[in-house]
């Protein structure tokens, strides 16, 4: 994936630095595999607003992803490499050979034309989908399951990858690019390769109002407001905030807000790198 740099023809253009779109091979997404989405601004169901910052914006439809890769054994050929704007990733519509069609996240070095497989005895291959059981060691691998059949919850955005490092009785061992390495269940699925469209935290929007083409409203800094409306807030001229906190008062920057007792801690072998 190439990016784009604009000459400074415009206060806009200065900065701006997106993605040259090289990779993608159509604008016209599968009607059966799209469905509506309501904008909400950031109100809910009382037409209160509960997330800030949350208006606007383009339409957006919303494609239907295959997390969970259960047509085993039976091959797909990638038809089209798609842009999706719910998510980083880009994405890439299978044709199946028993005539079903599916939209899956696309995997870095993914091309149209190439065949597709998932399930028990199917090769390493970019796009394949495997079980932790049968990945060769050392493997990068993203769409990770975290449950047998639940669908994959972990390294979908772009660029992210996880590591198999080994195998230990029933559980596979994994390590993710924040240095943590974790237990996982040999019975779930893995998809082979690293996310599509690593260069994405390379981009600049380069002006506001691609920030608001994508339904972000203005945000304002915590230490910009009252001492009634943050914690940060106060104090006279440009004074600073204190320690940093966030609007209802859980300290940031290097506090660790992961639960002590959580469930899942049995299954962290190494936690994450401070």
């Amino acid at each position: 994936m190439a990016l784009k740099k604009y000459k400074p023809t415009t206060p806009g253009q200065r900065f701006k630095i997106i993605s040259a779109f090289d990779e993608i091979t159509t604008d016209k997404p599968e009607k059966s595999l799209i469905a509506s989405k309501k904008s909400t601004g950031g109100r809910n169901n009382q037409g209160r607003m509960t997330i800030r910052n949350v208006g606007g914006g383009h339409k957006q439809k919303y494609r239907i992803i295959d997390f969970k890769r259960d047509k085993e054994n039976i091959p797909g050929i990638v038809k089209t490499i798609e842009y999706d704007p719910n998510r980083t990733a880009r994405i890439a519509l299978i044709n199946y050979v028993d005539g079903e069609k599916r939209y899956i996240v696309a995997p870095q070095g993914l091309v149209v034309g190439q065949e597709i497989n998932s399930g028990k005895g199917v090769t390493p291959d970019v796009g394949n989908t495997m079980y932790l059981s049968e990945i060769p060691f050392g493997t990068v691998i993203h769409n990770i399951e975290l449950r047998p059949g639940q669908g994959a919850k972990m390294s979908r955005s772009a660029g992210s990858h996880a590591q198999l490092m080994t195998r230990e009785g029933k559980f596979a061992i994994i390590k993710l690019p924040s240095g943590e390495t974790r237990m996982i269940l040999q019975t779930c699925k893995a998809t082979i390769g690293m996310v599509s469209n690593v260069d994405h935290n390379l981009e600049k929007s380069g002006k506001a109002g691609r920030k608001r083409w994508l339904g972000r409203r203005p945000r304002v800094r915590g230490v910009a407001m009252n001492p009634v409306d943050h914690p940060m807030g106060g104090g006279e001229g440009k004074a600073s905030g204190g320690h940093p906190r966030s609007r209802k008062g859980l300290p940031a920057k290097g506090f660790r807000t992961r639960a002590k007792k959580k469930a899942s801690n049995k299954y962290i072998v190494e936690k994450r790198k401070k």
